[in-house]
């Protein structure tokens, strides 16, 4: 039976009404994330949560959706509001707030003071515990509400942009709590960015605009996990796949996957659609838009619309023509040449589709609700600096999630275990 927020609790979303076709769709990734449904299970019976007060700043999608119950099972008293404008699901949303008595902060399209109100909204439930996707909650935390760092036991972060910050924040001693890398988890960044990116942001692209990939020259800003996944399956699709590329290992790695690496300089002149996977500020800048062919299509899959310099596409576009289609928007040069930007520079996999698939975000949050579970267990025993995943934690899932496969993998034998342990064995 439904329920209706406890008296005194507060919401912002867009509309309760679309609270039925949300919980379909929880519902419908929640058949999909058998490793998330074991530590819920878990959860529910010993209560490791209990009394905590949790705010979350993650994408409010179907499956963040089992993540926060998962935490709710746990005991926790969660809040969540979205990390980014345009990544929210409306009718999940109102799911939550109207099913599972869960106060959610997130409208899509939000404008960047609403965006802001809500994270103000998530800190103000006064958290133990915080959970980010970008680290912008920890970045408002940091700078406005200081007084209550002394009371947070830790952090989870989801992303790797997010993780660039707080390495940042650590190497200039302005972090003052302790945070978990959950995005350097192998059972992360593995297979959520590599084949969870690779995959969905191909979906959004090609929801957003029908291109066929097959004969096109995709261009990939940035050979990380994320531009690995993207780079497979659009040559999977039959792209003709040119990556650039600024670190020499992963340029090298690119051009021995049997891909092409050049400058951006050079790309920008044969591209029919580029994507920015980097983590980093205007890899596609004015110059680059100025040499681009007449029809080219840019879009971003990091986690933040900066990748792409949007201000100096404006500068030099002697007009623009918003929503041409869903979700594309079109700048014509001053060569007469238009440029389509997608989903305003923003996640095109989360603004144009849904985000990755159910099955890979199992284990992202079921590593998330374990790495809570780990990080209060330690509190007061961490310092404030930025942590990877413990191994046990990362074995579990991995094992947990090949059992719900139907796969099995061997063990070590007695004299094997004995072999690796020991020096004295050689040729």
């Amino acid at each position: 039976m439904s329920q209706k927020p406890t008296a005194g609790s507060s919401y912002d979303v867009k509309d309760l009404s679309l609270a039925d076709k949300g919980k379909k769709r929880i519902e419908w990734a929640h058949n999909d994330m058998p490793v998330l449904q074991a530590v819920k299970k878990r959860f529910e019976k010993e209560k490791p949560l209990q009394g905590l007060r949790m705010s979350a700043c993650l994408h409010v999608t179907a499956e963040t959706a089992n993540l926060v119950r998962t935490l709710k099972a746990g005991g926790a008293d969660v809040v969540l509001c979205a990390s980014n404008p345009l990544s929210t699901q409306d009718d999940v949303a109102a799911s939550l707030v109207k099913d599972y008595d869960i106060p959610v902060f997130a409208i899509t399209g939000a404008d960047n003071k609403t965006y802001y109100r809500h994270l103000h909204c998530a800190l103000q439930h006064k958290p133990n515990i915080t959970m980010d996707d970008g680290a912008d909650l920890i970045s408002v935390l940091h700078s406005e509400y200081k007084d209550q760092i002394p009371n947070i036991i830790g952090s989870m972060e989801e992303t790797t942009t997010g993780v660039i910050r707080l390495k940042a924040m650590e190497k200039d001693g302005a972090l003052k709590l302790p945070v978990i890398a959950v995005n350097d988890a192998a059972t992360k960044n593995l297979f959520d960015n590599r084949y969870g990116t690779g995959q969905s942001t191909l979906d959004g692209i090609i929801r957003a605009t029908d291109l066929l990939i097959a004969g096109k020259t995709i261009v990939v800003l940035g050979y990380g996990w994320c531009g690995r996944g993207f780079a497979l399956r659009a040559r999977g699709m039959g792209g003709n796949v040119v990556v650039t590329e600024i670190d020499p290992i992963k340029a090298l790695e690119a051009v021995m996957d049997g891909f092409r690496v050049m400058p951006m300089e050079e790309a920008a002149k044969i591209g029919d659609l580029f994507c920015t996977l980097t983590g980093n500020i205007h890899v596609i800048r004015a110059e680059h838009f100025a040499l681009m062919k007449n029809g080219a299509i840019v879009c971003n899959s990091g986690h933040f619309n900066v990748e792409i310099d949007i201000p100096g596409l404006e500068d030099i576009a002697i007009r623009q023509n918003k929503q041409v289609r869903n979700f594309v928007d079109a700048y014509t040069l001053p060569s007469g040449n238009t440029v389509y930007l997608l989903g305003e520079g923003r996640l095109i996999n989360l603004a144009a589709a849904e985000g990755h698939p159910a099955s890979v975000m199992d284990m992202s949050f079921a590593t998330q609700a374990l790495a809570t579970e780990f990080c209060l267990q330690n509190k007061g025993k961490l310092g404030n600096k930025v942590y990877y995943v413990p191994q046990e934690i990362e074995n579990w899932v991995a094992t947990l999630k090949l059992k719900s496969m139907g796969i099995g993998i061997d063990e070590l034998t007695a004299e094997q275990k004995e072999y690796l342990n020991s020096w004295t064995m050689g040729t």
